[in-house]
């Protein structure tokens, strides 16, 4: 988010020349962008706005002529503002993202503002905000300062002999494995991000253009997203087309995507529940009521009171405890399963993965997928109960989301009614706009969101 008194980029509408008959066309008008700081200036009496939405109307065709009629003023060519005036009654707007207007009127006059949602055609070259990842992470919790947003620009249209796709960008999902990525030396199978280009994760888009037989215009997908506002991709084996699209979009970032496929695989198939009498400890909410659905007695646990209360009362566990209370896990866990654990869901790890392994009965489950407990330590912690996989006979197996997406139809037949009869609660944290990306990021580290978080790039 800008701050007042920075000085930021400010797209905008300018009104090329004068229209001396017939329609006018989209080339009487182009986008540029200039920049503003977002400060009165001493002096003024006038007030800075960030524009929201304009409003198109007939009468604006009389404005870009030369000679207009007694009482109006046109357009001035090569200015940005587009204003119309009416007796006794003003409707104006700035045609850009942020504007700093002042106008000064009668008693009598009524004051409207109405401001721009640009929309770019295939073929334009537009602008394109990025948040761009600086330099490798060492140690510790990434911070917003290892990210910039910039703005570069970009031709909407796939180049000829191509078999990419044209993305506009959508929706974010924030992760916590991203923080692996932002290392210089990453597991193997994984990519680590490159100092000077935008950062990368998953997110919902539209597309704008296609030269891949698979896609065309119009369609909406999930995937593998770059953190800017629009993308070309050659590389498009990471996309999914979105074909049920009667649900809220920015679920396919969470609950119908990739996190939602991480909790139904690795619940369904890598714990591969028996019996319904199972006892399951889960910090995962989706993961916690794939079980409750199943019939099992689940207890979750994470950093917040709110969030505690989140899993009882909105995600219907049958009990919950913020970890940060409690001064022995091993006892905790065993005040709450007394008989044991069944089923554990690992992706937290350290000393959390070490008292379950104490609390596990014989034959349990455990899938890991993460370890976020572990993601910003220099040296990471190690597990001293691991012997309890022998006397115990644990299944503990690892693995990647990646391994599981042939199922996704399935995913897809099991979970869609569920959302649609209300069997599964889904909370989002939403960050509006590019700009809030990396601190929406950052904060997973420190549990400030509450539910899935998501940036929203633009709604269509």
């Amino acid at each position: 988010m800008a701050n007042v008194g920075e000085e930021v980029s400010n797209k905008q509408v300018i009104f090329k020349d004068y229209v001396t008959a017939g329609f006018p066309k989209e080339s009487d008008m182009y986008v540029t962008t200039s920049t503003i700081k977002l400060k009165v200036p001493e002096g003024s009496n006038g007030v800075l706005l960030k524009n929201l939405y304009l409003s198109c109307d007939p009468a604006m065709r009389i404005l870009m002529q030369r000679v207009v009629p007694k009482g109006f003023s046109n357009y001035t060519p090569g200015s940005v503002s587009f204003s119309v005036w009416f007796p006794r009654k003003l409707l104006y707007g700035i045609w850009e993202t942020v504007s700093d207007k002042t106008q000064n009127t009668d008693s009598e006059s009524e004051t409207t503002k109405i401001v721009l949602v640009a929309m770019a055609n295939v073929g334009e070259e537009v602008s394109n905000k990025q948040v761009i990842f600086k330099d490798y992470v060492t140690a510790g919790f990434p911070k917003e300062s290892d990210m910039y947003v910039t703005t570069s620009t970009i031709k909407l249209k796939v180049p000829e002999g191509s078999n990419g796709v044209l993305l506009k960008n959508l929706y974010l999902s924030c992760d916590p494995a991203m923080r692996i990525l932002m290392q210089r030396v990453v597991p193997k199978g994984f990519s680590n991000y490159n100092p000077g280009s935008p950062i990368n994760g998953y997110g919902v888009a539209k597309v704008l253009d296609s030269r891949h037989s698979d896609f065309k215009a119009g369609d909406l997908v999930w995937g593998s997203a770059r953190w800017e506002e629009y993308s070309l991709i050659t590389a498009t084996e990471g996309l999914r087309k979105i074909t049920h699209s009667d649900v809220t979009l920015s679920y396919y970032t969470g609950l119908l995507g990739m996190p939602g496929m991480t909790a139904y695989a690795g619940f369904h198939e890598v714990c591969s529940p028996k019996k319904e009498n199972m006892s399951s400890f889960q910090q995962h909410p989706l993961v916690g009521q794939f079980a409750k659905l199943l019939g099992c007695y689940v207890v979750g646990s994470a950093g917040s009171k709110e969030k505690v209360d989140l899993l009882k009362n909105r995600f219907g566990f049958d009990d919950a405890f913020n970890y940060k209370e409690e001064h022995d896990l091993d006892a905790a866990l065993k005040r709450y399963f007394p008989e044991g654990i069944d089923i554990y869901f690992e992706n937290v790890g350290g000393e959390t993965l070490d008292a379950v392994l104490l609390n596990m009965r014989v034959h349990g489950r455990i899938a890991l997928c993460g370890m976020i407990s572990q993601y910003n330590l220099d040296q990471p912690e190690g597990i001293k109960n691991l012997m309890c996989l022998i006397y115990k006979r644990i299944h503990m197996t690892g693995f990647r989301v990646s391994d599981y997406y042939h199922l996704y139809p399935k995913f897809l037949d099991t979970v869609l009614p569920y959302i649609k009869e209300g069997k599964i609660a889904y909370v989002e944290d939403i960050a509006e706009g590019l700009e809030s990306g990396p601190a929406a990021l950052v904060g997973l580290f420190s549990g400030r969101n509450i539910g899935k978080q998501v940036v929203v790039i633009a709604r269509e």
